[in-house]
């Protein structure tokens, strides 16, 4: 195992503990709006921390790329941390959720995590190594039609502008397919699809901490990523579609005809 997946690995098992431990007093925590829909805990920040006080012992030297406290230096290497990918979940006590950390090197996932404190499912991927869960390799589904797949969506509760096109794209899927899911973490959605719980995933406006770790997972289990526009502008714009190769372009030719011109960019 490469040593700066190990780190990762432990810092988000680190900050996993601590949401675990919270789940006893979430009515007490402070909660904060940062946005429309958008929540913020003091449970985030205090696995962020962790996960950073961990990177910064090990390499004092690399920039991070956190949710909660935005960028921290200027290095090649660039660790990216969404410490828990589903708030909105967490505090409803809806069980979904997880952790996510990437290691971007020159603007490219390298390594990545992503653990679901609850299940004790530790999703991790090295550029070129494969994909696992916990000690077991994973691959995509095998599908080649999307009758009969289980997909899943992210709604745009942030932005409404996009809201109308969204809906016309889930409209164009959902009656192709056997079902769709709204679970609301992306980072683990994404891990799904990896792990072939998943057939295929699109959703509009994700950020870098998003999807980082999601998207190497996916292609170092087979699978394919691609922005609205079939490119891979996906960090830039956060707007993505997975899945195999088969599911993923038709999950793209089902959505394009009623995306804006905004969203194809």
């Amino acid at each position: 195992m490469h040593p700066m997946l190990n780190i990762a690995i432990r810092a988000a098992r680190s900050a996993g503990s601590i949401i675990v431990r919270s789940l006893q007093h979430v009515e007490h925590l402070e909660v904060t709006t940062k946005g429309r829909n958008d929540f913020v805990t003091d449970v985030d920040r205090l696995a962020e921390q962790e996960i950073i006080n961990a990177i910064r012992k090990a390499y004092p030297d690399h920039a991070i790329m956190a949710e909660e406290s935005g960028q921290q230096g200027d290095n090649e290497t660039m660790w990216v941390i969404d410490p828990l990918d589903g708030t909105t979940n967490f505090l409803h006590g809806f069980p979904h959720y997880c952790v996510s950390i990437a290691i971007m090197v020159r603007g490219k996932t390298e390594h990545a995590v992503i653990y679901d404190p609850l299940r004790d499912e530790l999703f991790s991927a090295s550029r070129g190594g494969g994909a696992k869960l916990n000690d077991r390799r994973l691959r995509v589904t095998k599908k080649k039609e999307l009758a009969g797949t289980l997909l899943a969506t992210g709604f745009p509760f942030k932005y409404p502008q996009h809201l109308t096109p969204y809906l016309a794209t889930f409209n164009a899927v959902f009656t192709q397919v056997a079902d769709i899911r709204r679970a609301g973490s992306a980072a683990l959605d994404l891990a799904y699809v990896a792990a072939g719980r998943l057939d295929g995933y699109w959703e509009i406006g994700l950020e870098k901490w998003d999807l980082a770790a999601g998207v190497l997972l996916i292609e170092e289990a087979g699978g394919v990523v691609t922005d609205f526009a079939g490119g891979d502008n996906y960090f830039n714009h956060g707007n993505l579609v997975v899945g195999n190769l088969a599911i993923q372009q038709q999950i793209l030719d089902s959505i394009t005809p009623h995306l804006t011109d905004e969203l194809k960019k």
